[in-house]
């Protein structure tokens, strides 16, 4: 019979991305009110040296999926490994990171193990042993909360809305033979961002910039490195060439759940608000008091961005220095 909880974790060059400590995190409270263990695994090329760092997480046992042919994720590779080593598991639910990789991840995971799968969640509840997820639906206008039938059940956490919190227990690391299976994929060419720049799906703070800018986003950029955040964009300013996409906020670009979100000059669509909604405090700055985006915002300034965002970075200054 299933049980226990299975985590997938996700890194990049050797480092964990943050998800994969929400998901940790959750993992131990979901296994705890099941009365089950937790098992993490972490997938990847020469990554033994960093599987200790999800012990004081909480999980029972560490898997180590370690493959030359994993360096790089492809969907055949990474599907055909976890699908062999959850079904020697045998766990009632898997958890990981909504992000883009996981979401692919996840879609192949439900199809190859015939599971129900719950994706983008922001909450999980339990009751008497039975699993509840909250996620988003018709781009955001309405939360559903929904349950999988079926023995096995994949939940994917939005990123940045799980809290991470330390568990630490007695942990056992183990290191299964990994069966990649036939894969009909590879890597020809990554293209990455360079510096120190900040992965909008893990920031705290995001400072977005939209069609009122009019593509000059210096003071966008500098309230962000004032607030020791990120910047983003709305669709309109990425179509506009003024960001790249990776900056994209929205439906069609990133979701979000930071714990400020700084609107400067934009509408508010609702494509953009699909985006970054869950934000758990939300700033707009627009010149119509009419936008959309004041419905969503917590806090509201109506003028000329750039008059107010100027006037923020200065006062973030002083207080900060």
């Amino acid at each position: 019979m299933a049980q226990g909880v299975f985590v997938i974790t996700e890194q990049r060059d050797g480092a964990f991305r943050k998800v994969s400590f929400e998901a940790v995190s959750e993992g131990r409270r979901v296994a705890d009110g099941l009365g089950a263990d937790l098992t993490a695994v972490v997938v990847g090329s020469g990554i033994e040296g960093i599987a200790g760092e999800l012990k004081k997480y909480g999980p029972d046992k560490i898997l180590i999926a370690d493959d030359a042919a994993l360096a790089d994720y492809t969907t055949d590779a990474y599907t055909n490994a976890l699908a062999d080593l959850i079904q020697s598991t045998d766990p009632a639910v898997i958890i990981l990171g909504a992000t883009v990789q996981g979401k692919d991840l996840a879609a192949r995971l439900a199809a190859r193990l015939d599971a129900g799968l719950g994706m983008d969640c922001t909450a999980i509840k339990m009751d008497d042993g039975n699993l509840t997820l909250t996620r988003p639906m018709f781009g955001g206008k309405i939360f559903a909360d929904v349950e999988i039938e079926g023995a096995l059940q994949i939940v994917a956490i939005r990123p940045n809305v799980m809290d991470i919190v330390e568990a630490s227990k007695d942990c056992t690391v183990e290191s299964p033979a990994v069966q990649v299976g036939d894969v009909k994929t590879t890597v020809a060419e990554k293209s990455m961002d360079s510096g120190d720049k900040i992965e909008l799906t893990e920031a705290d703070i995001i400072v977005s910039g939209g069609r009122g800018s009019g593509g000059k986003f210096g003071v966008v950029e500098e309230l962000a490195a004032a607030l020791g955040g990120a910047v983003g964009a709305s669709r309109s300013a990425v179509d506009e060439g003024w960001r790249p996409h990776s900056d994209q906020v929205g439906q069609t670009g990133k979701v979000v759940s930071p714990m400020l979100y700084v609107a400067c000059g934009i509408s508010g669509a609702i494509q953009h608000l699909a985006g970054m909604s869950t934000s758990k405090f939300i700033v707009a700055i627009n010149k119509d008091p009419e936008a959309p985006i004041f419905s969503k915002a917590d806090f509201g300034i109506v003028g000329d961005m750039f008059e107010v965002v100027p006037a923020l970075s200065e006062e973030v200054k002083k207080i900060k220095s």
